[in-house]
C-alpha cells in the first residue's frame, strides 16, 4: 500500500458515508425511515437490490472459485431470473396491497401473530449471523494479506455503516448503494482489462479462453444428476431458484429495497433489472477469475495464497519440507510457461494441438498435487488453520501486480461491498425488530416519533451485535464457508410459509405454524447428518437442495395437516 493507494481508499469511503448522510438526514417518521417515503425510482431499486446481494465475499471469493474450480459456479444463479418474474407477479402486488412495512407483517394478516413471529425470528437468526459475516469475511482476508489488525478492521467497517444507516435509514442505504455499485463495477472492469493487458503480447483474448478451457475452467454447464455435486444445471434451476425466491421474496434486507419503490411498477422494474443483469455480472466476475488463472500460467504463484499459512509453516519443523515443495513448484512454473507459449504459437496458426493440451492438463494435475501436499503440511502444523485459499487468490493478484492507486480502488471496492450488504442487513434487522417484535407486542400505543427512535436504536443495536460477532468470529472454524449455507438452512421454511400464504387459501394458521416448526427442525437434522458431519467436499447432499426440501416440505405438510384438521372437525360435527 503506497500513499496514493491510501488517499484513493480514504477519499472513496468518506465520500460514500458523508454523501449518504447528507442526502438522507432528517427522517420524520417510521414510514420515512423504513420505506423511504416510497420515493425510490426503479433504477435505484435495481442497483440497491444488486448491491445488497453483492457482498465483499462476492468479489473476493468468486474469482478464486473460478481460479480453482472453473466457471461452473454461475449455475448457482440460473434460477434467479425465473424467481424475479414470480416475485414481480405475486409478491410485490400483495405487499403493496396490504401496505406492509416488512414482509412478515403480511403473515399476520394472512395467518396469525404466531406465524408472523416465527418467520420474523427465523429471519433475525439467519440475517443477524449473515450480517456479522459480511463484516468478518472481508476483514479477515484484508488483515491476513495487509497485516492490519482484524478487530480494528471489524470495528471501522461496522462504525462507518452504522453512522449513515442510523442517520438516514432506507434512503441512506439506497443512495449509498448507487455510489458503491459504481465503485465496485468500475474497479472490476479496470482490473479485468489490466489482466488482459498483462498477458504476453502475442496473446489474444481467444487464446486466453483456449488456455482456460484446456484446463477445465470454461465448463459452464453441468447436467449431472448426482446430488453430491454442489453446482449443476439442475441444482441451480431448482435449489438456486428456491434460494433466490426466498432471498429476494421474503428476506427483509431485499424486500425493504423494493418496498421503498414509488409504485408497484417501479418496484417490479427494479427487480426485472436485477434479473437481467445479475447472471451476466456473476459470469463476468467468474471470467475475471478465469483470466487470473491464465495470467498465473505465465507468472509465479505461491503454494498457498493465504500468507498466514506460510508464516505458520516457517515457524515449524516442517519448514524444509515446505521449501522443497516450493522449489518443485518454481520448476513446474517454468515448464508451464514454456508449454503455454508453445500452445499460443500453435493457436496463432489456427491449430489446437491435442498433445500440448494434454501436457497442460498434466502440469495442472502436478501443480494441484503439490498444493494438496502443502495443505497437508499446513494442517499438520495447525489443525485449525483454513487451508482452502480460494478467497485469497484474487487479492494476491491485486496486491502484487496492480499499479499504484488501483490497489486503493480495489480495496475500496471490497470495503464498499461489505458496507452495502451490512447496511441492508442492519436496516432490515432493525425494521423487523421494531415493527414485527417490539411494536406488535406493546400493549399501549406510542407516538410515531417513539417508533422512529426505537427503529434507530435497533439499527445501532444490531450494528453493535454484528461488530461483536465479527470480532469473535475467530472462535469458529471455516466461518467464511457458512455464507451461502446459512441462508439455505433457514430460507426454505420461510419461503414455504409465504408460498402457502399466497397460493394455498385453504391452509389456515394452525396447520402452517406447526408444519413450519417441524420442517425447520427437520432441515437442521438433514443439514447435520448430510452436510456438516462430512469433511469439505464430501457432503452427501449439496446445500442448495435444503431450500427446495424446506419449501416443499412446508407446503406438503401444512396441506396434509390442514386436510386432517378439516376431516377431524367434520367428523366431530
Amino acid at each position: 500500500m503506497q500513499l496514493f493507494d491510501w488517499i484513493v481508499l480514504i477519499i472513496t469511503l468518506l465520500f460514500i458515508v458523508i454523501y449518504g448522510t447528507w442526502k438522507t438526514k432528517g427522517s420524520k417518521n417510521v414510514e420515512d425511515f423504513i420505506l423511504g417515503s416510497n420515493e425510490t425510482p426503479w433504477h435505484t431499486v435495481g442497483l440497491s437490490v444488486m448491491a445488497t446481494q453483492a457482498s465483499a465475499i462476492t468479489f473476493l471469493s468468486t474469482p478464486g472459485q473460478a481460479y480453482h474450480d472453473g466457471m461452473g459456479f454461475v449455475q448457482f444463479y440460473f434460477g434467479l431470473p425465473i424467481a424475479m418474474i414470480i416475485i414481480c407477479l405475486t409478491f410485490i402486488p400483495i405487499y403493496h396491497k396490504y401496505k406492509v412495512f416488512t414482509a412478515y407483517e403480511y403473515l399476520e394478516k394472512r395467518f396469525d401473530l404466531k406465524t408472523r413471529s416465527l418467520a420474523a425470528i427465523l429471519f433475525l437468526l439467519q440475517r443477524g449471523l449473515g450480517t456479522g459475516l459480511t463484516i468478518y469475511a472481508p476483514a479477515i482476508i484484508l488483515s491476513a494479506l495487509l497485516g492490519w489488525n482484524l478487530t480494528y478492521m471489524n470495528i471501522i467497517i461496522g462504525i462507518l455503516v452504522i453512522f449513515y444507516t442510523v442517520s438516514g435509514g432506507t434512503k441512506a442505504v439506497n443512495v449509498t448503494q448507487k455510489q458503491q455499485m459504481f465503485v465496485i463495477m468500475s474497479g472490476m472492469f479496470i482490473t479485468f482489462f489490466l489482466i488482459l493487458h498483462f498477458l504476453p503480447n502475442d496473446m489474444t483474448f481467444s487464446n486466453a479462453l483456449h488456455i482456460a478451457g484446456a484446463n477445465g475452467k470454461m465448463n459452464i454447464v453441468d447436467f449431472s444428476t448426482d446430488p453430491e455435486e454442489k453446482y449443476t444445471f439442475w441444482s441451480g434451476i431448482t435449489g438456486g431458484f428456491f434460494l433466490a425466491l426466498a432471498y429476494f421474496g421474503t428476506d427483509q434486507s431485499q424486500v425493504g429495497r423494493y418496498l421503498s419503490g414509488k409504485s408497484v411498477r417501479e418496484s417490479q422494474m427494479g427487480l426485472i433489472m436485477n434479473g437481467i443483469l445479475k447472471v451476466p455480472m456473476q459470469f463476468f466476475i467468474l471470467l475475471t477469475g478465469a483470466m487470473v488463472f491464465v495470467f498465473f500460467q505465465f507468472n509465479p504463484v505461491p503454494l498457498n495464497f493465504n500468507p498466514n499459512n506460510k508464516a505458520l509453516v516457517e515457524k515449524s519443523s516442517y519448514k524444509e519440507q515446505y521449501h522443497d515443495l516450493e522449489k518443485k513448484l518454481d520448476t513446474l512454473s517454468e515448464d508451464k510457461k514454456v508449454i503455454n507459449l508453445l500452445y499460443i504459437d500453435q493457436l496463432n496458426q489456427d491449430y489446437d494441438n491435442p498433445i500440448l493440451r494434454k501436457e497442460l492438463v498434466a502440469i495442472s494435475t502436478k501443480e494441484k498435487d503439490l498444493r494438496d501436499r502443502a495443505k497437508e503440511i499446513i494442517h499438520k502444523v495447525d489443525k485449525s488453520s483454513e487451508t482452502n485459499d480460494k478467497d485469497y487468490v484474487f487479492f494476491h493478484f491485486i496486491l502484487h501486480y496492480l499499479p499504484k492507486g488501483l490497489i486503493g480502488l480495489l480495496l475500496a471496492v471490497i470495503i464498499s461491498a461489505a458496507m452495502s450488504s451490512t447496511a441492508s442487513g442492519l436496516n432490515a434487522l432493525a425494521s423487523t425488530t421494531a415493527i414485527d417484535i417490539y411494536k406488535r407486542n406493546l400493549k399501549e400505543p406510542k407516538t410515531e416519533t417513539h417508533y422512529l427512535y426505537a427503529t434507530k436504536f435497533f439499527t445501532f443495536f444490531w450494528g453493535v451485535v454484528a461488530i461483536l460477532f465479527a470480532c469473535f468470529g475467530t472462535l469458529f472454524e471455516n466461518l467464511i464457508q457458512l455464507v451461502n449455507i446459512v441462508g439455505s438452512i433457514f430460507y426454505g421454511t420461510v419461503l414455504g410459509i409465504f408460498l402457502v400464504g399466497f397460493y394455498f387459501d385453504f391452509v389456515k394458521a394452525k396447520a402452517i405454524f406447526y408444519s413450519a416448526f417441524i420442517t425447520q427442525l427437520t432441515i437442521f437434522v438433514i443439514y447435520y447428518f448430510a452436510i456438516f458431519v462430512y469433511p469439505s467436499g464430501e457432503e452427501k447432499l449439496g446445500y442448495l437442495w435444503l431450500n427446495f426440501i424446506g419449501a416443499m416440505m412446508t407446503i406438503v405438510l401444512s396441506s396434509l395437516l390442514q386436510l386432517s384438521i378439516f376431516k377431524t372437525t367434520k367428523f366431530e360435527e
